[in-house]
């Protein structure tokens, strides 16, 4: 097998070779011949003996259809809704995506559904650019629909992967020490739920902790040890990020 130029968890800039075709290289790089060179500031992760991915350390959110996102009402059309989803793509959310009623338009006011201002958790259903609005949400799944409670934080969405962890490892802690639910949007907004207020708060703040600590080795440990001692004795902060 032809050599990895890489190693894991190492940062690399743009241009930078990672490896040849007998690896699958996935992620923001492209291929010039038989190498794949990185096409961002990223971070390597090496998964297994063949596979390697190149994760962006900053960048747009970039929709895919399926993916799960957090967005804000901004506009109230005729038919439906236009969605701010924190991507150069504004987003439409048709009324009959929005309820699994029927609805009479001309007799229901679409404020009265949803207003502008309002948080939805949302599915994306089709993105197709050659529209005015490229990208189609629904609400038409149980645990989609208006968000209410609970903080909203927002982080680079290059850093959601990181933020869940491995088979959401990282998400998991925050549910197991402290019994709070973290929905990650892949468009980098995160709502956390805490039967607590302080642990809201507390949790919020761990997930920036994490999305500047990403780049980091040992990453989960270090949270779930720092949550561990944060439930034993509430008066613990979280630590200051490291300069990089």
């Amino acid at each position: 097998m032809m050599p990895l130029y890489v190693s894991d968890r190492q940062i690399v800039l743009p241009g930078d070779a990672i490896a040849t075709r007998d690896y699958n290289v996935g992620g923001s790089i492209y291929w010039d011949g038989d190498v794949a060179y990185s096409a961002v500031v990223g971070l390597i992760n090496v998964k297994g003996e063949r596979d390697v991915e190149v994760i962006p350390l900053s960048g747009i959110y970039k929709p895919r259809i399926g993916d799960v996102v957090i967005g804000y009402i901004i506009d109230i059309g005729l038919t439906g809704w236009i969605v701010d989803i924190n991507s150069p793509y504004q987003a439409y959310l048709p009324v009959q995506e929005a309820t699994l009623k029927p609805i009479d338009l001309t007799s229901v006011d679409l404020k009265s559904l949803l207003n502008i201002g309002d948080v939805v958790l949302a599915r994306i259903i089709d993105f197709n650019l050659t529209k005015d609005t490229p990208v189609t949400l629904t609400l038409k799944e149980a645990r989609l629909g208006r968000i209410e409670g609970g903080t909203l934080v927002e982080i680079d969405a290059s850093k959601v992967a990181r933020v869940i962890g491995r088979r959401g490892s990282m998400v998991g802690i925050f549910s197991e020490e402290l019994n709070c639910d973290v929905t990650v949007g892949q468009n980098g907004r995160i709502w956390v739920r805490c039967r607590d207020p302080a642990d809201e708060s507390f949790t919020a703040r761990m997930i920036k902790f994490i999305e500047a600590e990403s780049h980091t080795s040992g990453l989960t440990d270090r949270v779930r040890s720092i949550v561990s001692q944060y439930r034993a004795n509430k008066k613990i902060s979280v630590p200051s990020i490291s300069p990089h």
